[in-house]
């Protein structure tokens, strides 16, 4: 008998955002019918290509967009928002000539963002988007009555759980049993921040790190920056705007006082283009 699998080429690139990896595939050109199982052999770091994740950029389902993005934790799970992803679909489609557009609606679960990029000479140096409006009472995403400590719950589409401490480095021993905690019905992305020294102009930087749901410690998570700099304002540890210093560099996030958005500014950066086989029956 014939082997009923069907083998094709898919094209993807590999992008990161302050260190943030993860693969892009442009369904417009390449469609994934299985992205879960894809993002689960894809992101392997010794089988696969190696990433944080598996992120689809497509057309969106409305007109108020302009496209849209879909992404998949590295064991397959499906994330509501990325940050980091969000500005390396930004740089993807301006530089390979998907549009002319400096500014661009993108389509996610957590809602439409919109992406201002900064370009020089015809290269994106940055993104700002608007990630919305911090939520902190979402009984889907956590359960105060169960709260597991002195942290603060942020969501940013995704949920997370920031805990002020000295000893940032705990993020591995004690982020991935929190992210489990039954506090959190959908898990949880668990942020260990410490405020470092006011810089000359006025804004505070703030070391962090960051266990993802899904994913393990990664270098950066741009929607864990952003509840960062809001928890810190809540809790007078910081003004609306502070940078945030992850372990892949640093974001400028803005809690705007005139509207109650969140700003993250950041760059994003192209590492690699390549094709993989694609089984339609992943």
């Amino acid at each position: 008998m014939m082997n009923s699998k069907q083998l094709r080429k898919i094209h993807f690139t590999k992008m990161h955002g302050a260190g943030n990896d993860y693969i892009y595939v442009n369904t417009i050109e390449y469609p994934i019918s299985a992205p879960a199982q894809a993002a689960i052999a894809w992101s392997n770091r010794y089988k696969g290509i190696g990433s944080d994740g598996l992120v689809l950029i497509g057309t969106p389902s409305t007109p108020d967009a302009d496209f849209s993005m879909r992404i998949f934790n590295a064991d397959g799970s499906e994330a509501m928002m990325c940050g980091n992803a969000s500005r390396c679909i930004g740089k993807y489609l301006f530089e390979r000539g998907w549009t002319e557009q400096t500014e661009i609606r993108l389509q996610t679960l957590s809602g439409i963002k919109v992406l201002q990029l900064h370009v020089a000479n015809g290269i994106v140096a940055s993104v700002t988007v608007d990630m919305g409006e911090p939520v902190f009472d979402n009984d889907e995403q956590f359960l105060p009555s169960r709260c597991p400590g002195h942290g603060t719950f942020v969501s940013m589409g995704n949920p997370h759980y920031v805990i002020f401490t000295n000893d940032v480095d705990q993020v591995a021993e004690v982020g991935k049993v929190l992210e489990h905690h039954l506090a959190f019905p959908q898990r949880c992305n668990i942020e260990f921040a410490s405020p470092l020294n006011t810089e000359e102009s006025g804004q505070v930087a703030i070391r962090t790190r960051v266990w993802e749901r899904g994913s393990g410690i990664t270098q950066a998570c741009g929607t864990g920056a952003c509840a960062t700099a809001v928890a810190a304002v809540l809790t007078g540890k910081a003004p609306r705007t502070s940078q945030i210093v992850m372990d892949g560099g640093t974001l400028t996030i803005e809690w705007r006082e005139s509207n109650n958005h969140v700003y993250m500014t950041g760059p994003a950066a192209f590492v690699f283009d390549g094709e993989i086989a694609y089984e339609n029956d992943y």
